[in-house]
């Protein structure tokens, strides 16, 4: 059973990638989510597309599709007062409200905590921000390049001092998704506790807040150290142990070495590399020379891995021991057989037909891989939302008159 979030409504004023992301799995979990777009130019985020920024030329908004998949979705003008009170109505059915609107614009369109709450004092409340709820920038925008890679710590940390400039992060939403789902779990949380006490909560998370996380190991260790955290080089090893680090192959890829008990799998690697021999090395043959002499067995596997390519690596290191992996890039996740066996890919098809491939939310519930849908059409569901509300086709296109609804 994947759908373990059926009957659950969700009610998403929401942009870009952060915030609708975790309705994305939410959606992928069986909740019914109702986006909420703008009345005439919807989501800021199907206009990535429109300007040129993401590439349509197979008919596919990959981003949109991310971020949407699994949703129903109304075009509203919310400073209409139809508007507002056609959302008001979705409120009052609905368990969770999901928005990333600056403070001021929840005042403004009067959708904020307590104007919710008067529509339904049972709903959870939910916030995406870029710098959190208080403080002097709790007004401000921001994205995930931003707010998430530079500002919490990632950026700085990741790229070396050699380098001349600072690495962007590594991918569209990136903090975007991560911090997503955190938010979908704050979600899930806030739904188990108001199940257990009838109370509802006000959930807040922050791109700052979800990348300090994803930092928080380094950031701990830089207090106890009193120096920021820095990666090295690419090519190096951990201090005392030549069996953590990267290691480049004849084919000028990469391959990754963590084990961190270097003596125990020291014996097994030799042997996987063809030098036994290094198992006898005095300089090698207990866990303290090992440490004592990392630097002199980093260049002896330099040179050992510059002799296969990654291919015969990665087949010769199937009954490896210790703790590897190829470094792969974007493709070759895709098609890995590992991934594509716990079903972390899914077939998705456009309502036109086309079809395209997404990377499964990744959460699994009973052994089951989680399957999605499509990215709804701008106001694709309209009239059947507003009908679900007792309209009838009069009143319906008497709010399309007046603008309140696309």
């Amino acid at each position: 059973m994947t759908d373990v979030m059926k009957g659950i409504r969700v009610l998403e004023v929401a942009e870009h990638a952060f915030v609708p992301s975790a309705s994305a799995v939410l959606a992928d979990w069986g909740a019914d989510v109702i986006k909420i777009e703008h009345a005439v130019r919807g989501d800021a985020m199907r206009g990535l597309g429109r300007t040129g920024v993401v590439d349509l030329s197979k008919g596919v908004h990959v981003l949109n599709e991310h971020s949407n998949r699994g949703k129903r979705s109304l075009g509203l003008d919310l400073g209409n007062p139809d508007g507002l009170a056609v959302l008001n109505a979705l409120a009052r059915g609905s368990d969770v409200f999901l928005t990333n609107k600056l403070p001021g614009t929840l005042a403004r369109l009067k959708i904020d905590v307590a104007d919710l709450r008067a529509q339904n004092p049972k709903i959870i409340y939910v916030r995406g921000t870029s710098f959190g709820v208080r403080g002097p920038e709790r007004d401000r925008g921001g994205y995930d390049m931003t707010s998430f890679w530079c500002r919490a710590g990632s950026a700085a940390s990741v790229s070396p001092a050699e380098l001349p400039g600072v690495l962007p992060q590594p991918g569209p939403a990136w903090g975007d998704s991560m911090g997503g789902m955190t938010i979908a779990g704050g979600i899930a949380a806030a739904l188990f506790k108001r199940e257990r006490t009838g109370e509802p909560s006000v959930v807040d998370v922050s791109l700052l807040s979800a990348g300090a996380w994803a930092m928080s190991a380094g950031i701990a260790l830089s207090l106890q150290t009193k120096r920021p955290w820095a990666t090295p080089m690419p090519g190096g090893t951990g201090s005392f142990n030549p069996l953590v680090g990267i290691y480049a192959t004849s084919d000028g890829r990469y391959l990754c070495l963590v084990m961190l008990q270097a003596a125990k799998y020291w014996t097994d690697f030799c042997a996987h590399i063809d030098r036994p021999d290094l198992a006898r090395d005095p300089r090698f043959e207990s866990a303290e020379k090992l440490a004592a002499n990392a630097s002199e067995a980093v260049v002896i596997l330099r040179e050992a891995f510059a002799k296969r390519t990654l291919t015969q690596w990665t087949e010769r290191f199937q009954t490896l021991q210790g703790q590897w992996a190829p470094v792969q890039n974007t493709l070759e996740v895709a098609a890995d057989p590992q991934v594509l066996a716990n079903g972390y890919m899914v077939k998705v098809a456009t309502k036109e037909g086309t079809p395209f491939e997404l990377v499964a939310t990744p959460v699994q519930f009973d052994e089951a891989p989680t399957p999605t849908r499509r990215a709804p059409e701008f106001n694709e569901h309209g009239d059947e939302v507003l009908a679900e509300l007792g309209l009838d086709m009069e009143r319906i296109l008497e709010l399309k008159a007046s603008g309140a609804v696309a």
